[in-house]
């Protein structure tokens, strides 16, 4: 850290482009698109809440899931606003590392919750009549709680490791945010070992979630499977389809980048898939969960009378 420290005192964040017109387009856009997620991701947990309808196991997850995208949201994108319309684009050492600390392990929690998640789905559809017993309000809690702890420590890990590294290379990151793979780019030396603890934090916090949501829906598919009216596979399927849609995108989009092999890096394509998982996906989330949900409807309806 200490030669880290004396390398760099700062970090330039290229973002998207230098052009002054566009810089304002993307302004706009983003302060639009930031708003909205403070206001979907707000309204779903004041629903949760406020109605007795909504205090289940999953309606449980759902608001921790809105809490964690509305600050994991807030960790990149006033500091996207500011960089579009000032001209400093520069994110002192410090700052960089803080943001770098919160944006992984909001991004590891989320990978945990949402196998959570899965789990959840798991227990109401294979085990129906054990269901409320078996995911009492402690369990939940405890896997929120776990979500966070596993998300945070890792993430401590992999920022005391990488802002370990020397950043001999310059000091301009070509991304919107202090993301891993540019970070790594502007370090010099041995990155053996970093590269290890990178695999295993890959594996941990990606791999290992999603393997076991994969587990969970075959024996969700296997349990509707042995449902006999269609109309009763199609009720079981439809009360997981929005958490699967969600896992889709965002474990999606984070393999694509993290698990590719560095020959394929393409730092311009990155920009737009990691716009998505960290600005995009905030936003889509609510309306996931809400847009074809009548238990959620019902309820929005009642707080506006």
């Amino acid at each position: 850290m200490e030669r880290s420290n004396h390398t760099v005192t700062e970090f330039i964040l290229v973002g998207f482009t230098t052009d002054p017109v566009m810089q304002l387009v993307l302004f706009v856009v983003f302060l639009s698109m930031y708003s909205l997620t403070l206001l979907a991701n707000a309204t779903l947990m004041v629903l949760i809440c406020n109605d007795s309808r909504l205090h289940t196991p999953m309606y449980f997850f759902i608001g921790n899931l809105s809490f964690l995208d509305l600050w994991y949201s807030s960790v990149y994108t006033p500091k996207i606003l500011v960089t579009c319309i000032s001209e400093d684009k520069s994110i002192s050492f410090a700052g960089c590392l803080a943001q770098f600390f919160f944006s992984a392990g909001l991004a590891y929690s989320e990978c945990y919750l949402l196998a959570a998640m899965a789990y959840d789905r798991y227990m109401a559809i294979s085990k129906p009549l054990l269901y409320s017993q078996a995911m009492s309000l402690k369990l939940c809690a405890f896997l929120v709680a776990s979500s966070y702890l596993g998300g945070f420590i890792n993430s401590s890990i992999i920022t005391k490791r990488t802002f370990a590294l020397n950043f001999c290379s310059g000091n301009v990151i070509d991304d919107f945010f202090c993301d891993l793979l540019p970070l790594v780019k502007l370090a010099c030396g041995r990155k053996d070992g970093y590269q290890i603890i990178l695999y295993f934090l890959l594996a941990s916090n990606v791999i290992t979630p999603t393997v076991f949501i994969l587990s969970s829906y075959l024996f969700i598919i296997a349990t509707i499977m042995r449902i006999r009216s269609t109309q009763g596979r199609l009720k079981a399927f439809s009360t997981c389809s929005s958490h699967l849609v969600s896992v889709t995108l965002y474990y999606g989009s984070i393999l694509y980048i993290y698990s590719r092999p560095r020959s394929s890096y393409s730092l311009d394509r990155d920009k737009i898939v990691s716009t998505f998982y960290t600005v995009v996906f905030p936003m889509l989330n609510p309306m996931i969960y809400s847009l074809r949900n009548k238990d959620v409807k019902e309820a929005l309806n009642k707080l506006i009378k």
